[in-house]
């Protein structure tokens, strides 16, 4: 190859492989979970308030704008590993300060089974957004790839969102005392904490939130490595037949 091809070789762009992109399991996952998101959002009443409603509006946004980018492309890849692996942090966020932080707990399932028509919609929207939601995107991080691409130092990006909102919603209970929902969650509220203790119970809120970003960076590492040895015991098995 002479020198005037192998720069021009250096700076053509990659050959990018399509694929059968509707053949995909992942294209259909990601599609399921934009529909489970849009009901939960539509069946009950939300307030934007609410990390809840903003992690699944998050979800919404970055699922369908993955669809689009796959079948565009033609590839299961998603785009933005770095804001994937945040928006799974997020959502898992959500379930996990609702089920721990604030229903103590609690099991969730009595209340889908109630006789109220309008309790049981609202409950089972509810359920939604803060259970099935959340575990679908945890399956679509694990199961689909590509892994390995997020490094470990990535996952810092992933406090900021949090960060920005607890600072905002403190700053605007103390600053707007009259507006609607001053205080989205316990841990929010300067009345019973004060200024201080609130801020230090959303570092704790945050510290959790950076815990649980380790665990979804170790179960990305996990799922390659299973991958991995999956195969290289497929290439010893095509070798040896």
């Amino acid at each position: 190859m002479t020198v005037d091809a192998a720069e021009r070789a250096e700076t053509e762009e990659p050959v990018v492989r399509r694929e059968n992109v509707w053949a995909s399991p992942a294209l259909w996952w990601r599609a399921a979970i934009v529909l489970v998101v849009l009901w939960g959002l539509i069946a009950g009443e939300r307030r934007f308030a609410y990390f809840t409603t903003q992690s699944n509006l998050i979800v919404l946004a970055y699922f369908g704008g993955a669809l689009y980018w796959m079948v565009r492309r033609r590839t299961s890849a998603p785009p933005a590993p770095v804001l994937r692996g945040g928006v799974t942090t997020w959502i898992l966020t959500t379930m996990v300060v609702s089920h721990v932080l604030l229903n103590h707990f609690e099991n969730p399932i009595p209340g889908l089974f109630v006789n109220d028509p309008t309790d049981l919609l609202s409950n089972r929207a509810i359920f939604a957004m803060h259970y099935v939601v959340p575990v679908m995107v945890l399956v679509d991080w694990v199961a689909f790839g590509p892994h390995r691409v997020v490094r470990w130092r990535d996952a810092a990006w992933w406090l900021a969102y949090p960060t920005a909102y607890g600072l905002i919603f403190l700053w605007r209970a103390l600053a707007l005392p009259e507006v609607p929902d001053r205080f989205p969650y316990p841990f929010l509220d300067t009345d019973a904490l004060g200024a201080f203790g609130s801020f230090l119970e959303m570092l704790r809120v945050v510290a959790y939130i950076a815990v649980l970003g380790v665990l979804v960076m170790g179960l990305d590492r996990l799922a390659w490595l299973v991958g991995d040895r999956w195969r290289r015991v497929r290439r010893r098995g095509a070798a040896s037949g």
